[in-house]
């Protein structure tokens, strides 16, 4: 089997996606389902929509359309907020977006009605994290330059915490989301959609509250994926943590010294490494590298230790274990080595457990079962569900 991949396993997914929504749901918060570390996969879309995600959200407009053209059924929502250059495609291909830039939003008007359509967009509010957001004092005006925009409806407000600043989204801050909305429905005699608190950050903030105020909604990709939170990384229970595996081949396997031989300078990407040394050991070169993954973020299944990498190999340590050429190696992946080895045209993409099919392959088993299961796979046949 082609090697470097990345097993995905759909059913663990699936259960990961049923389970936080079933949690959010029971506080009256709405999940959508982020596609953006898998770049719109649609057996993974698939997953997430048919246990109970009805939204998906992606910051790329290339991969909604991917998940269009697969004929997944979901609203989408365009998670980055849309470049200038783009309008046209967000309100063609983009059921809602995140806004935070008038000039964006007039330009979106234009496109949408010039397609006779209404897009709707959530504006976002800066609360502190620096990404994303139109500043509370100034939300006012641009509420009011929105609403006399002809092919736009406003759908709600959010914001985004902890991607990069990394302010914890606590009750303080979803208090001031909250008071916010109310003060716009109130001044604009408005009910607003969405009031979308947060991330997969937000979970802490969620299971220590009584009152989610005003907040119904939350826009969930790693703790789907990795099955955690993540303000400290730490697994949410009865999630799946290892729905997704690294694999990488072994190209030599040789006894070697431990610290380089000869006068140290800079490596490939400019560092001055440092090397213990510990002697001869095992030392085993896999065919991955930077330029398939966030090395950083792999964590080895085995007893083994990654001793550094370059742009197309990993050196390890394989300690104790025997490893030979043509051997394959697994990795966990946090969520930063999972984006990467998703995006990277180097790494093969393996689905397991994949009982997804088009809605119009679907409709087509009905009339013609005989011809169907002779096309396609009997396991592609089944609902991706875990109960």
């Amino acid at each position: 089997m082609s090697t470097p991949r990345i097993k995905i396993n759909i059913k663990k997914i699936a259960h990961n996606a049923k389970t936080l929504n079933r949690l959010y749901g029971s506080k009256g918060i709405e999940v959508i389902g982020v596609t953006k570390a898998v770049c719109g996969n649609p057996d993974v879309a698939a997953a997430l929509v048919n246990n109970g995600i009805s939204i998906l959200a992606d910051s790329r407009i290339i991969n909604i359309r991917r998940m269009r053209k697969a004929g997944v059924q979901a609203e989408f929502l365009l998670l980055r907020t849309p470049l200038l250059s783009q309008a046209e495609d967000v309100v063609k291909y983009a059921d809602i977006s995140l806004n935070s830039e008038v000039s964006v939003i007039k330009e979106l008007s234009k496109f949408a009605k010039m397609n006779y359509t209404k897009h709707k967009i959530i504006l976002m509010v800066e609360l502190g994290d620096l990404r994303e957001g139109i500043m509370p004092l100034d939300l006012d005006d641009t509420v009011k330059q929105v609403l006399a925009l002809d092919g736009i409806e406003l759908a709600g407000i959010g914001t985004n915490l902890a991607c990069f600043g990394g302010i914890q989204p606590d009750n303080d801050k979803m208090v001031s989301l909250s008071s916010l909305a109310k003060n716009i429905e109130e001044k604009y005699n408005l009910n607003i959609k969405f009031i979308s608190g947060g991330n997969s950050a937000n979970y802490n903030w969620f299971m220590s509250t009584n009152d989610v105020g005003r907040i119904n909604n939350l826009r969930l990709g790693e703790s789907i994926y990795l099955g955690c939170e993540t303000l400290y990384r730490k697994p949410i229970p009865g999630l799946y943590i290892d729905a997704f595996t690294l694999v990488a081949e072994v190209i030599e396997s040789k006894i070697k010294p431990s610290h380089p031989f000869g006068k140290i300078a800079q490596d490939a990407f400019g560092n001055v490494p440092e090397f213990q040394d510990r002697g001869k050991i095992k030392r085993v070169i896999l065919g991955i590298g930077l330029q398939d993954v966030q090395v950083s973020g792999l964590t080895p299944k085995a007893d083994i230790e990654i001793l550094g990498s370059s742009s197309d190999h990993i050196v390890i340590d394989a300690r104790k274990i025997e490893l030979k050429t043509g051997d394959e190696v697994e990795f966990n992946l946090n969520y930063g080595a999972l984006l990467s080895a998703m995006t990277s045209p180097y790494v093969f993409k393996k689905v397991e457990e994949n009982f997804w099919m088009p809605k119009n392959i679907a409709k087509a088993l009905n009339k013609n079962t005989a011809i169907i299961k002779n096309y396609f796979q009997p396991s592609l046949l089944k609902k991706t569900t875990l109960d």
